[in-house]
């Protein structure tokens, strides 16, 4: 599989280098005092976002980032060279955690973004720190800092600005395909799409949003079933949740706050995010079935009839999301605690 959203790596920054110790001895100057310079500054570990990866792929086989260490000071003042930072580029949306305590220390959100994730240890004085009138020949210099080690984990959580969430099989990839450029596989099967797939949404006067098909969840997922936690994971980052129900479905008001009590489990704050619930595989229907339909459809959120392989209401679905990811934030809707 080449989308990797989970890896473990041990980071090592590098340690300080030496102070030196050195006396002045010259020709004409035998007893020229401490001269001895600082030693570098050890390597730092950094995290730095890169909006051209998609995946942590090119991570999955380093198991060690080690930070180079600084130099020991030299003669005449000379400071040691400092040690040469190590720069791990990830994709926006990366979170990294302490493998140990799970504790969340940084999120990249943003290309170029870059935050330490080990310091470098600083470099030792040299002697010419330690003279002084009444000590004018310290023959000794400080040690370097050592450097910092520690495992940690990096999780992938796509970022979007509408995420699908529907069951296995219904019908999120085949939209994707069709509104977007994006080509993921599709089947007549549940669980054909393992692995979030991004598209662009073409809209109006070269407007466009980016849309994610999540992998399909089931009951359960919060705990963990059918793969849901990984799953669940990539939904955080959404802005607009687009929830998918078949029209074939058996009782599409229970199957869509079994969906909605899934991600309320995992999180209750995603139900603070705007919704709205399309109805696919609509071309089955008549008008009339169509209209019946509608009265039955939950009444706590918007919803649209569409079908992705018949093109039936793609525009009217793209311009209510489009409204929804440009409404002001004090307009955002309030759902009742009930529709979880």
């Amino acid at each position: 599989m080449n989308f990797i959203d989970h890896i473990r790596i041990e980071a090592r920054s590098g340690k300080g280098g030496k102070g030196s110790a050195h006396l002045r001895r010259e020709k004409f100057m035998p007893k020229g005092g401490p001269d001895g310079g600082d030693g570098g500054r050890g390597g730092n570990v950094i995290l730095r976002g890169n909006s051209q990866l998609w995946t942590l792929l090119h991570l999955r086989y380093t198991k060690h980032v080690i930070a180079e260490d600084g130099a020991m000071g030299t003669s005449n003042q000379s400071s040691g060279l400092s040690g040469k930072d190590v720069v791990i580029e990830v994709p926006l949306g990366t979170v990294a955690k302490d493998d140990e305590t799970g504790e969340t220390l940084f999120d990249i959100t943003e290309h170029g973004q870059e935050v330490i994730l080990l310091k470098g240890g600083r470099g030792g004085l040299g002697n010419q720190h330690f003279h002084s009138s009444t000590f004018q020949t310290p023959r000794f210099a400080q040690p370097g800092e050592p450097g910092q080690q520690k495992w940690f984990k990096l999780e992938l959580k796509v970022l979007a600005d509408v995420g699908l969430v529907g069951f296995p099989n219904a019908g999120k990839s085949t939209l994707l395909s069709v509104i977007t450029a994006a080509k993921p596989k599709i089947a007549d099967y549940a669980f054909t799409t393992l692995t979030p797939n991004l598209g662009m949404v073409p809209y109006r006067d070269g407007q466009s949003f980016v849309m994610a098909d999540i992998p399909g969840i089931i009951e359960g997922a919060h705990e963990g079933k059918g793969l849901g936690l990984r799953f669940l994971r990539h939904i955080e980052r959404n802005s607009v949740l687009l929830f998918m129900v078949p029209a074939d479905s058996n009782d599409i008001t229970h199957d869509y706050r079994v969906l909605v009590n899934e991600l309320k489990e995992y999180s209750p704050e995603l139900l603070d995010k705007d919704r709205l619930l399309a109805v696919t595989k609509c071309d089955m229907l008549d008008a009339e079935m169509m209209e019946q339909l509608r009265k039955e459809l939950p009444k706590d959120v918007d919803s649209v009839l569409i079908s992705s392989v018949a093109r039936i209401g793609l525009d009217e679905l793209k311009d209510k999301l489009w409204k929804l990811l440009h409404r002001p934030v004090e307009q955002r809707s309030q759902f009742p605690e009930w529709s979880a």
